[in-house]
């Protein structure tokens, strides 16, 4: 891999990282081991109502995001849920309704 190529890869993951709120998005959701994957993020979030342990980011070609909800269990992963067409801005608002954790201060219980 080209140091291009990971410098890329890290702009990206940190912009998706930026848009879903920064520290106090981690701080919020218990986010942790981010790991920036091909054209996008991956990490995992604390424990939550709807059992999901882990969020990949994907940027696509089109210039929004795929978002996937995975729980993981030893080996079985599943996949719960995965959004498509997934503006920057909506980000947050989505993470919130796939895992039931606010990801700020200033969002809780606001629609």
């Amino acid at each position: 891999m080209t140091t291009q190529n990971t410098d890329n890869k890290m702009q990206v993951a940190q912009t998706i990282i930026q848009q879903l709120g920064g520290n106090r998005f981690a701080m919020m959701t218990g986010a942790k081991n981010f790991t920036a994957i091909d054209s996008g993020l991956s990490f995992k979030i604390g424990r939550n109502a709807k059992n999901i342990t882990h969020v990949r980011v994907k940027l696509t070609p089109d210039d929004v995001y795929t978002m996937e909800f995975l729980t993981v269990r030893g080996t079985t992963i599943k996949t719960p849920a995965t959004v498509c067409g997934v503006y920057c801005d909506m980000l947050q608002a989505i993470f919130t309704e796939k895992t039931g954790m606010y990801t700020s201060l200033g969002t809780m219980g606001r629609r």
